[in-house]
């Protein structure tokens, strides 16, 4: 695929994802905090939880593009794990449940809207290295996974599988605002 084309649309997502942050902002902390049961997160558990990911990926790809020794390519291949990752992160219509690793758990966490405010930080930070990645082979370098210290997945996979899963749990969290109006 063409990476500038990827690059692009993963910016777009993250300023989306940005833009619906902004507006959590605007809600008062009785409808942040809301659960329709104890089993589900609210929104702020749901930012949180992007929060925990982020500062792994954020400081591991940064790290990646400041030691890139690979010559820049157009194009990307994406590998068949990361495609799979990739893929299984998109959001859907109906959204397959996955078990979260208990680390990334936010769930009964004290949250603040300053849950909010570093997950903006970091979708600024995400914008910042989506920009220095156009100057990188995005196939040839390769990043640490969160799960795993004996799986890397190429650069352009981690960051679709970081954004795809901030856009699944970005909805996440628009559809318990919409509950916590019922």
């Amino acid at each position: 695929m063409d990476k500038q084309k990827l690059l692009e649309e993963l910016k777009v997502d993250t300023l989306l994802n940005i833009k619906q942050a902004e507006f959590f902002k605007t809600l008062p902390i009785d409808k942040l905090n809301f659960k329709s049961n104890d089993a589900q997160w609210g929104i702020l558990e749901c930012v949180e939880h992007l929060n925990r990911y982020g500062r792994f990926y954020i400081p591991e790809i940064s790290q990646k593009i400041k030691n890139n020794k690979y010559p820049n390519s157009n194009e990307f291949k994406s590998g068949i794990l990361g495609d799979y990752f990739a893929k299984s992160m998109q959001p859907k219509e109906k959204l397959n449940k996955m078990k979260t690793f208990p680390s990334m758990n936010p769930k009964g966490s004290k949250l603040t809207v300053a849950v909010i405010d570093e997950f903006i930080s970091q979708q600024n930070n995400m914008l910042d290295l989506l920009n220095q990645a156009q100057n990188v082979n995005l196939t040839k370098t390769k990043t640490n996974i969160s799960i795993s210290k004996w799986i890397k997945l190429r650069l352009g996979d981690t960051f679709r599988v970081v954004i795809f899963h901030n856009n699944r749990h970005i909805l996440q969290a628009k559809k318990i605002k919409f509950q916590s109006f019922e």
